[in-house]
């Protein structure tokens, strides 16, 4: 029986052969790629990538037409190192245009999100101006991408694309620690069940050393206590979505994030 994930696999194969990431219509004036890693290392605070989420599966619906312009300068004006924007459109309301009207408004490294199994997504990743992408590691143990995850890592770092690869079990980082990636994610929703748990980082780095791998924790950030028991575990960045979607005032509440180690 299909779980989330294979859902999202499936659906996504569907998304690509209907023509979303060919079908395009490019208007990003081309900057020098910005560097996710390089804005995580040089940072003295609470590195926080935030996400603008338009909708989930978990919570529905979380801004109806949302000014992505002026909630991605509240992002930054709260510290944020970084931006975050899922393109998937059917479960996450995402799309390449929206993507494009935030590498216009701002000059913060942008991590695409997105169901990748296919190079004609980091095409449409490299012209829509993404300086990194999220691989999601189950997804090539499951067979869904078209090509290795040695050579997707590859190809995006040929457009000078960095890869944030996802991961949720202690197995997963371990086999991602040697890899080619520029930065290795712990997620701790559970994309086959969508329970989530920020515990998954800290009992994963427990066990595991990241091997000189940057790691950001992803999903159930909340607040500061919440960064300092990931920071005490090992990770170094902190991607949070939806609690900065779902407040009243989001640079206060990223900056409260970000002051908070």
């Amino acid at each position: 029986m299909d779980d989330f994930l294979d859902i999202l696999a499936k659906d996504a194969k569907r998304t690509i052969a209907n023509g979303y990431y060919t079908n395009r219509i490019v208007c990003v004036n081309k900057i020098k790629p910005l560097s996710l890693k390089k804005s995580i290392t040089d940072f003295a605070h609470a590195s926080v990538i935030a996400e603008i989420k338009i909708a989930s599966p978990t919570h529905g619906i979380l801004h109806k037409n949302p000014d992505v312009g002026r909630i991605a300068s509240e992002m930054r004006n709260g510290g944020a190192i970084a931006l975050s924007f899922i393109t998937e459109p059917k479960h996450f309301m995402g799309s390449l245009s929206t993507f494009n009207i935030l590498r216009q408004k701002v000059e913060l490294p942008l991590l695409m999100k997105d169901i990748f199994l296919n190079k004609i997504q980091i095409e449409a990743a490299s012209e829509f101006g993404a300086d990194a992408i999220l691989l999601i590691k189950t997804l090539f143990d499951r067979g869904y991408c078209e090509c290795s995850l040695s050579d997707m890592i590859m190809y995006a770092h040929s457009k000078e694309i960095e890869v944030l690869l996802e991961t949720h079990t202690k197995d997963e980082f371990s086999s991602s620690c040697n890899t080619e990636a520029d930065l290795i994610g712990i997620n701790n929703r559970d994309l086959r069940t969508l329970k989530v748990d920020i515990h998954t980082t800290i009992n994963i780095l427990q066990k595991e050393k990241p091997q000189g791998k940057i790691v950001v924790s992803e999903s159930g950030i909340k607040d500061p206590h919440d960064i300092h028991l990931l920071k005490e575990s090992g990770a170094q960045a902190f991607l949070v979505g939806s609690a900065l979607m779902r407040t009243k005032n989001i640079s206060q509440k990223v900056r409260e994030l970000v002051t908070s180690l």
